[in-house]
């Protein structure tokens, strides 16, 4: 079991954690669905999900005294979340909520209607919204991008906003499970190396010893190399594929790479991509984690690093590598990776193509793709690469998701031989693996649409010509709703997607809350009071090119 006692934790960095300090979120086990630093899309995850039973409606309180710093509802993101700053220095973040107790609910509400959106983000004074260790504070929820009912919890520095681990502080969680290592890969990593007759990276067969720790196969190397590893971590009670604590290669008994996920900033969060092999992500969809440092790589969760983590092979030399995944309880899976510095024929050239285009990471970089243009401003990608592009008419392809961008680029299209009606209904999309279209946000401006984005891959120009639809799901044209609590519509769009909506009743605006993951607009009866018995909703629609559908309701209800 993990149970920080009530003493100061000293994290690697020597810094002090109150243990006594916060209260738990929740009066439930804490079960988790997500740890801190867990690897995610671009990001490292900066606080824990905890589980709620699978269901939504589950109290969540103020972990401390405090004032409430920032409210934001969005239908992406933390969804519904709350923001409480401290005396102590630390502030508490509250995501994916239900919603908000009654007073705090009232008060964004108001923000809401005043502004008449959904979505909104209030910045309270300190002390405008005060709050007691322990008072309910929201109700747990499915809001925003998340696939099921949890809370998302972080505890950040006031000052820096650097998130740290809420495990740091005392919070109980039952621990007794060790880490689960389920592949390793073997890197050449200079111009000259070699792995196993490779000069491509290749995995190292591994087998379980009675002590519980792994035990690999020889590794035959040449030249630099380096190790990475699959593995995740997993909480007493949980089937959850968590993320490891921390991470540690020693080579003949010398630490060569040590981090941990003690905390981090949310400026180099993006570097994410650095640290996993992208390439084998872009191609199988898992992340595998390096034990060295490569090409752009700006992360500070590194407390050891010698020779960035690269092991240098010499000819005839033997040498022990050892790596060691743990928990923040303490429990740890080891696996032993003998090497022999032997030189082999090689049987597996390196991978990869070369092109005409042979891009350089730290410049600025424009090319002509016939129906379109891209610009690459200097530091979009992390390393210099051999780019692949292909010209078309009204379709282009910017390389593959196997290389990682981490500024945005541009991406125009000329579209003078389209009539002035016709580019009304056109728009950017990226095509997925399957050919299926996605929208791409676009700038229209005279005879050019550009879109800037981080993601490679295919181009077009996509035509969309039918309006949003809007259907009633728990009621009909003209019915009585006396019993009601609230109203739930279905909207979806086709193609470009839905980009704004808008309800009135009676006349007057409501607020209508959109779930995009089901598509459902939601009003709540108690929002306002109705002055007539018969009513009549009017609902309008539009999606990204300016397609708009409006639909009218009349229902009783006394």
């Amino acid at each position: 079991m993990l149970l920080l006692a009530s003493f100061p934790f000293w994290g690697n960095g020597q810094t002090t954690y109150p243990q006594e300090a916060f209260r738990s979120p929740m009066d439930i086990p804490l079960i988790l669905a997500g740890t801190f630093g867990e690897l995610r899309s671009n990001h490292f995850h900066s606080g824990i999900d905890i589980k709620t039973q699978q269901r939504q409606g589950l109290p969540i309180y103020a972990i401390g005294d405090g004032s409430v710093t920032r409210i934001k509802i969005s239908h992406w993101g933390y969804g519904k979340a709350i923001y409480i700053a401290h005396p102590n220095g630390y502030t508490s973040v509250y995501g994916h909520l239900q919603k908000f107790s009654p007073e705090i609910e009232a008060y964004i509400k108001a923000v809401q209607y005043q502004k008449k959106s959904y979505q909104v983000e209030v910045f309270p004074d300190l002390g405008e919204v005060s709050l007691k260790k322990g008072d309910v504070i929201a109700y747990g929820g499915n809001t925003g991008g998340s696939s099921g009912p949890h809370l998302h919890f972080e505890i950040r520095s006031s000052v820096s906003e650097k998130p740290t681990n809420p495990l740091l502080y005392g919070l109980e969680v039952r621990d007794a499970t060790n880490p689960v290592l389920e592949k390793v890969y073997a890197y050449p990593l200079s111009e000259d190396a070699q792995v196993n007759q490779s000069e491509s990276k290749v995995e190292v067969q591994f087998t379980r010893q009675t002590d519980g720790s792994y035990l690999a196969e020889t590794v035959f190397a040449a030249g630099e190399i380096g190790f990475g590893f699959k593995g995740f971590d997993r909480q007493d009670m949980a089937a959850n594929k968590n993320g490891v604590y921390s991470v540690t290669l020693k080579v003949n008994g010398k630490v060569y790479t040590d981090y941990d996920f003690e905390t981090f900033s949310f400026g180099e969060t993006r570097y994410i991509n650095t640290l996993i092999d992208y390439e084998h992500f872009g191609r199988y969809r898992q992340r595998v984690q390096k034990c060295f440092k490569s090409a752009g790589n700006k992360l500070n969760i590194y407390n050891t690093l010698y020779n960035e983590g690269k092991i240098a092979i010499q000819e005839g030399l033997s040498y022990s590598a050892t790596l060691v995944l743990k928990d923040l309880a303490g429990n740890e899976t080891k696996v032993i990776i003998p090497v022999k510095g032997k030189k082999q024929p090689v049987q597996t050239a390196k991978g990869g193509i070369k092109t005409e285009h042979y891009l350089i990471a730290g410049k600025n970089n424009n090319y002509d793709l016939g129906a379109a243009k891209v610009y690459f401003p200097a530091n979009t990608f992390y390393e210099n690469f051999y780019l692949d592009l292909k010209k078309g008419n009204d379709t282009v392809t910017i390389h593959n998701n196997k290389v990682p961008a981490h500024r945005k680029f541009t991406l125009t299209f000329d579209v003078k031989k389209y009539s002035a009606s016709e580019r009304k209904q056109l728009f950017i999309a990226r095509l997925d693996s399957k050919g299926r279209p996605s929208h791409a946000t676009t700038y229209k401006r005279g005879n050019s649409f550009t879109t800037k984005t981080r993601s490679l891959g295919t181009y077009t120009l996509v035509k969309d010509s039918i309006a949003p639809k809007i259907r009633p799901k728990n009621f009909k044209q003209g019915q009585w709703l006396n019993n009601y609590s609230y109203l739930s519509l279905h909207i979806s769009d086709d193609l470009s997607g839905v980009k704004r909506y808008s309800a009135t009743l009676n006349g007057e605006w409501i607020l209508m809350e959109y779930e995009p993951k089901t598509n459902t607009l939601t009003y709540n009866f108690d929002d306002l009071i109705l002055n007539k018995t018969q009513c009549e909703l009017k609902v309008t629609v539009t999606d990204n090119v300016g397609n708009a559908t409006t639909e009218e309701y009349a229902f009783s209800r006394k």
